[in-house]
């Protein structure tokens, strides 16, 4: 989840590092391409400052290569097999892990996480989290009086306030509220995405859409996160744009990296996980990612972040339980919305 600023802009520059010939060489020698989403890459996203203390640490270039979305970035990666030239694949979520696991294209990292923490802890040898946050829908004050409490109040509000969310089929946003109405409604889903598609302005491919919709004013209401709002409190000094507290819970979402079998330079891709879950890296998520993050920082997190929504109550389904059932679950919300 990203936003590009509209006060600031990066200037990041290497000069004094590359005009050393030996470091020049390294890095000509040393290469670590990533795949990632297209937001985390983008000027006012964490990639340019990751790219920066990344490479000054290793000697050696790091190349981003951006897809839409986390669920596109796991059908890049299927399609591309053991062709793919990235070392490293960053930014698929927890709901996704078995999924791509069950590829056999990805190896054990074989690092340290010792200083990874997220909330109800996750665990595994294959993947490392980054960072953290929990869904939410977020709504525009100067049009929303009264905002939706639940997702029951969502489902059966007035269809005349409209929602912008996110395909399941190609976004984790998307696919983090299909698992958030299962979790809620169960085997009565179906009939809630029925109801809930009367509120639904349009469904975007990712949620860079989605959000660009809805601060241009085309719906009052957007699937988006509970740390949405300190975006506008710190970049905006703006408290227009606030987030509904469900009192169901929120489904959280754990976004992870993983290191690809077919790394063309493994340790250098063991080393660009490893620094993940250290300061340097760290440091950048909360305010270029805006998202929270799930390992120690050497700052603090802006004040703004004190006035967000707390969950009550994290919703989350296993990585494997997501792998059996999504392809069922995606036709079911298919067939709910084309009704």
């Amino acid at each position: 989840m990203r936003f590009k600023p509209t006060l600031t802009t990066l200037a990041l520059s290497l000069a004094a590092t590359v005009s050393l010939a030996p470091f020049a060489a390294r890095a000509a020698d040393k290469t670590l391409t990533v795949y990632t989403y297209e937001s985390f890459i983008a000027e006012w996203g964490p990639g340019p400052l990751v790219k920066e203390a990344f490479e000054k640490e290793c000697g050696c270039t790091l190349n981003w290569v951006g897809v839409e979305d986390g669920v596109a970035l796991l059908n890049r990666v299927k399609l591309e097999g053991d062709t793919a030239e990235a070392g490293v694949v960053l930014g698929l979520d927890t709901n996704l892990v078995a999924e791509a696991k069950a590829t056999g294209l990805f190896a054990p990292h074989g690092i340290d996480t010792s200083a990874v923490d997220v909330p109800g802890g996750f665990e595994d040898d294959t993947f490392v989290p980054f960072d953290y946050g929990y869904f939410a829908v977020v709504y525009d004050t100067e049009t929303v009086d009264t905002p939706p409490k639940s997702l029951k109040d969502l489902v059966e509000g007035d269809p005349a306030q409209k929602i912008v969310i996110e395909d399941p089929r190609t976004s984790t946003p998307g696919l983090g509220l299909l698992l958030w109405m299962k979790k809620v409604y169960g085997e009565e889903a179906a009939g809630a995405w029925e109801k809930l598609s009367d509120r639904i302005l349009t469904v975007t491919p990712g949620w860079s859409e989605a959000y660009g919709l809805f601060t241009d004013g085309e719906a009052p209401m957007v699937l988006s996160y509970t740390t949405s709002p300190a975006y506008h409190m710190v970049a905006e000094d703006s408290d227009r744009y606030q987030a509904a507290s469900f009192s169901e819970g929120h489904y959280m979402q754990i976004e992870v990296a993983g290191l690809l079998k077919a790394a063309p330079d493994m340790d250098l891709a063991k080393e660009f996980l490893a620094f993940m879950t250290r300061p340097a890296f760290q440091d950048t998520i909360p305010t270029t990612n805006w998202m929270l993050p799930a390992a120690p920082m050497d700052t603090k997190l802006p004040d703004a972040f004190d006035k967000l929504v707390k969950p009550d109550s994290a919703l989350l389904y296993s990585p494997e339980e997501v792998a059996e059932n999504r392809k069922a679950w995606i036709d079911e919300w298919t067939a709910a919305m084309s009704k």
